[in-house]
């Protein structure tokens, strides 16, 4: 995370006695919070391949709920009115410190009018805080690549690049026909 977050994150670690841990890469979560459950207090973990600004992000985000939880316990949705309010006040003070470059501020202040259960549901935000990630060769993300393009992801399978419906894009994996629907953020690799 950026240095000048670091101090006032320790301080909630402390203050809350939350065991923090900086997790491997999770393809479907960026961090995670537990509540207290018999022996174990709150618990909050976060992705360390993440950028230090989406790192910092999905740190709050996750302080968030622990303090829904403590307002609340299970009595709230998880990202309800009480969570959306928690995670805006806790981002005040990193607005205060101008932490974030100018374009994360602006997606982030969007953003804030209205948070979702994850940052990467704004693609706009998504946007701002990809710019700083870490150059990742040969990937690309499905909304650069043109209609009926191929690609592969990740685990190997091939696919052709459809329209776009709403707000994700259309494609059909090559190995078994099948219809899938992938976030125009997606990362993956062009095939010749």
């Amino acid at each position: 995370m950026p240095a000048e977050a670091a101090p006032l994150i320790a301080k909630w670690i402390d203050y809350f006695q939350c065991e923090f841990k900086i997790a491997k890469t999770r393809s479907t979560k960026l961090g995670d919070y537990r509540h207290p459950f018999r022996d174990k207090g709150h618990r909050i973990s976060v992705n360390f391949n993440l950028n230090h600004y989406a790192f910092l992000v999905t740190t709050v985000h996750e302080f968030a709920h622990l303090l829904t939880w403590n307002d609340f316990k299970n009595k709230v949705k998880p990202h309800g009115t009480e969570w959306k309010k928690n995670f805006q006040r806790m981002m005040v003070p990193f607005f205060d410190m101008n932490i974030f470059p100018d374009d994360i501020h602006k997606a982030i202040d969007s953003y804030m009018s209205n948070p979702a259960a994850s940052s990467c549901s704004d693609l706009h935000l998504s946007r701002a805080l990809k710019k700083y990630d870490a150059d990742t060769t040969g990937t690309l993300h499905v909304e650069q690549l043109p209609v009926n393009a191929n690609f592969k992801i990740k685990d190997g399978r091939r696919f052709t690049k459809g329209e776009r419906i709403r707000k994700r894009y259309r494609c059909v994996c090559l190995d078994d026909k099948r219809v899938y629907l992938f976030n125009p953020l997606a990362e993956v690799f062009l095939l010749d």
